[in-house]
């Protein structure tokens, strides 16, 4: 399995719909942050499904090391 690459080291607050689900990139190499595009291909690392409980700004992780993935817990600052 590879490391995961922190794409930022700050919070990527999105616009989300309600019952939606989204994939977030966990192994930060996807080129549309913070959602997978499939470029954790042999990583071993798979992204994380979040369906949005409500319509809204949602803060997803950049830094790839959240414990409450995919959601940011401010775990940025320790890096």
């Amino acid at each position: 399995m590879s490391e995961r690459v922190i794409f930022r080291k700050k919070a990527m607050p999105v616009e989300v719909e309600a019952g939606k689900t989204y994939y977030w990139c966990a192994c930060g190499l996807s080129e549309n942050q913070p959602f997978c595009d499939g470029s954790h291909g042999e990583t071993g690392i798979m992204p994380v499904p979040y369906k949005a409980e409500a319509t809204g700004k949602a803060f997803f992780c950049g830094c790839k090391h959240s414990k409450n993935e995919p959601l940011c817990d401010g775990s940025h600052k320790e890096l």
